[in-house]
């Protein structure tokens, strides 16, 4: 079960899609390999980047089945829903199909520091024993969690095990929080997101590792491994080399698009496709991220990577 011990590369995975947007069954099970084989120490399913929204229930289950047959490593589930019945009810499932725990993030409407507590109250109650991660990404959610909201609900729901601070900027938040536990509040886990792109200094905060879907999962790994060995200048030298692509996959509604073809172009998926409605790379765009993908590879040649 995940906890608040939980540390390392919880990698978003993607829901891969065949060409005509069926579910591709034998690249979840070719992707669940790879992210294992890049250093993934967890997985994380059906959250924003895998495309959850576009899923029927049935189609959400049969992706959880496949992931948790495939590996032996803590799937956290993204259940997030407008309202509690498909929480619970999704929740319940992969519990019982062996995830490790699932994954809340704010509906769009809480405006107010009471009703964003308010509301993980009551999916504290309705998710029961399961633990669960606080998914803080307002530039997704539009929901801003201030992070005396955060301690409140960590201190009023023992089974919030987990943050994932996708907040940006948001470096001084994870301070926030760790002088907080440092002075007593109950410590968890902290996963970073946003593509990866504030990793090294989020470790360097405090944060245990990272929670998110960069199409190279062995850069968060390679950068937490460094900076936990003592070795910052390392953990640069890497984080930088891989920089370029960190920003070019960070383009606000193509992000996930690009990801799916880096992933077909290292044999992870079979498919770059996106389920409609989606959007896809031209020619000039895919060349651009072969031409970063190019250098990549050289800059972590001369690191001896």
């Amino acid at each position: 079960m995940l906890n608040e011990t939980a540390k390392g590369v919880y990698t978003i995975a993607v829901t891969p899609f065949l060409p005509d947007g069926a579910i591709d069954f034998d690249s979840i099970d070719r992707m669940v390999d790879f992210y294992i084989e890049q250093g993934a120490t967890g997985l994380t399913i059906l959250g924003m980047m895998g495309e959850a929204g576009k899923l029927s229930a049935h189609e959400s289950m049969q992706v959880v089945d496949r992931v948790i047959a495939r590996t032996s490593v803590p799937v956290v589930v993204g259940v997030s829903a407008p309202g509690y019945a498909a929480m619970e009810t999704l929740s319940k499932a992969s519990m019982d199909a062996g995830a490790a725990g699932v994954m809340v993030a704010p509906t769009s409407n809480l405006r107010s520091d009471s009703q964003i507590t308010a509301y993980y109250h009551g999916a504290a109650r309705v998710l029961g024993d399961a633990p669960f991660v606080l998914q803080d990404f307002p530039l997704a959610t539009g929901v801003v969690i201030p992070t005396n909201v955060i301690l409140q609900i960590v201190d009023d729901c023992p089974t919030c095990v987990m943050l994932k601070h996708e907040d940006w900027p948001g470096l001084e938040k994870i301070t926030a929080l760790r002088a907080a536990s440092d002075a007593g509040s109950r410590r968890i886990s902290i996963l970073c997101g946003n593509g990866g792109m504030y990793l090294l200094e989020e470790i360097l905060r405090g944060a245990d590792g990272a929670m998110t879907g960069f199409a190279y999962p062995e850069m968060m790994a390679q950068v937490v491994a460094a900076v936990n060995a003592g070795d910052e200048s390392r953990a640069r030298d890497i984080f930088d080399a891989y920089m370029p692509m960190v920003r070019y996959e960070a383009q606000p509604g193509l992000g996930l698009a690009i990801r799916k073809y880096s992933l077909a172009q290292r044999g992870a998926i079979a498919h770059p496709t996106l389920r409609n409605p989606g959007a896809t790379l031209n020619a000039i765009a895919a060349r651009e991220v072969d031409i970063l993908a190019q250098r990549q590879t050289a800059a972590l040649r001369k690191l001896g990577v």
